[in-house]
């Protein structure tokens, strides 16, 4: 349990940041930061590089970047390493994602080539639409954990790092829920030596790291460290663990403008949601199985928000639709149509349509940014376990048993700096705002 200006250990030497899955959003993540690192582009979209936060009242203008008010690692300090089926090193796969101009690739092409990923943990048993060579092999998954653990320690030696953190970049798994396997450490690791089925190859890695202490945080909305198993490992180990599913597209929007819907007051009958993208991520979607994992990830979305239960007369009858449609020619940028059929005063429907052509990873990089240099202040804060106040960053937000997740955006932000703010034993803000009336 953490305190009120709880002492943060110096982020002093190098971090770690292994990624399984080197793909279109690792590798845009790990060009961006070089690019930043050279002065060539700017870290758009990164609360800890280019975001404030306000201290005290408003009067007093207080208000430092948040980089400057934490210690968070350098930049400078991060040192990039993962796994991926693919051979490819990053800068041949950032060429193939097609994120990136060339221009811009070949300024850093020597950091880039040198990053080259470690045979996987793989099985198409749980990505069905891919197949690559770059993969383990052991005799069941117990072994293959520990070959992931020996790749971090050596990973750690060569490069004389101080800390390390874990993000899952990879693809979605199949669907999966907690079953009796998932209940307990004993239970999970009798059934990674056994080869149980329903332990997926992102479990076998949050494992490995959560047994380190290392901080893991999942991206893809796939059942990975958050199951019961492996947050009281964390626990137990001290290692902070957060997800799940990057919030970048449309959902993205729906947590910015149901929150405003809701806060007027307006009711809704349907809110119909549709995609089209084309990279590796809409090619594994575009399997029924994968799919159902990502469709309970974005539907959850607007029920935690809106609360029919305690609106009944404007939500409770409405209707959510999400559709993802692999398109090849479009690539990673992705388009997110919605349509949101709302009612006001009287009952009298009004509509409103959005169309948001994004571009899928450059909306996650800054957020793989963000969530590597917090879950690094976490560990050096002695937190452990569940960290809520990074729901900000995710569609499906890990919380305690019992409760549900918040999935306000704004609230998310609210509860993201006050935990800063309570770290640094700064007052928490709760913009009542009398002092200033008196």
């Amino acid at each position: 349990m953490i305190s009120k200006d709880t002492k943060i250990a110096p982020p002093e030497g190098k971090l770690g940041v292994l990624v399984p899955g080197m793909g279109a959003v690792a590798s845009t993540f790990m060009a961006g930061v070089e690019a930043v690192r050279k002065g060539l582009a700017k870290p758009i979209g990164s609360l800890t590089q280019m975001g404030t936060i306000r201290l005290g009242k408003r009067t007093d203008n207080r208000t430092p970047m948040v980089k400057d008010f934490v210690p968070l690692a350098n930049l400078d300090d991060l040192v990039f390493g993962g796994w991926d089926i693919f051979e490819d090193n990053m800068y041949e796969a950032s060429c193939k994602a097609g994120v990136l101009e060339r221009s811009l690739l070949d300024q850093i092409k020597p950091f880039m080539k040198s990053i080259k990923p470690l045979p996987a943990v793989f099985s198409k048993d749980y990505v069905k639409r891919l197949d690559g060579t770059n993969v383990k092999k052991g005799a069941n998954k117990m072994e293959l954990a520990e070959q992931l653990q020996e790749d971090i320690k050596h990973f750690q030696k060569a490069n004389k790092l101080a800390r390390t953190v874990m993000i899952w970049c990879g693809s979605t798994e199949i669907f999966l829920k907690t079953k009796k396997v998932h209940e307990t450490l004993a239970n999970f690791e009798k059934g990674l030596a056994k080869n149980d089925k329903d332990i997926a190859p992102s479990m076998i890695y949050a494992y490995a790291a959560i047994k380190m202490g290392i901080p893991y945080a999942n991206g893809a909305p796939n059942l990975s460290g958050d199951i019961p198993a492996l947050v009281s490992l964390a626990k137990e180990c001290g290692a902070p663990i957060c997800g799940k599913d990057f919030k970048t597209g449309q959902t993205l929007m729906k947590t910015i403008l149901a929150p405003g819907l809701k806060s007027r007051l307006l009711g809704m009958n349907g809110w119909y949601s549709t995609n089209i993208l084309g990279n590796r991520d809409g090619e594994v979607l575009d399997d029924p199985q994968s799919f159902k994992t990502k469709e309970e990830s974005k539907l959850s979305v607007l029920e935690q928000i809106l609360q029919p239960d305690i609106y009944p007369d404007l939500y409770s009858t409405n209707f959510h639709k999400v559709c993802i449609n692999y398109y090849p020619p479009r690539g990673d940028n992705k388009e997110g149509w919605d349509n949101i059929d709302i009612f006001g005063w009287l009952g009298y429907p009004m509509q409103i349509k959005v169309n948001f052509l994004c571009r899928d990873s450059i909306l996650a990089a800054p957020i793989v940014l963000d969530l590597v240099l917090f879950q690094d202040l976490a560990a050096r804060c002695g937190m452990s376990g569940i960290q809520e106040w990074l729901s900000f960053f995710f569609k499906s937000p890990m919380c305690a048993p019992g409760l549900y997740p918040e999935h306000d955006l704004f609230i998310q932000q609210m509860k993201l700096k006050n935990t800063l703010r309570y770290l640094k034993g700064e007052d928490m803000i709760t913009h009542l705002g009398v002092e200033y009336y008196d």
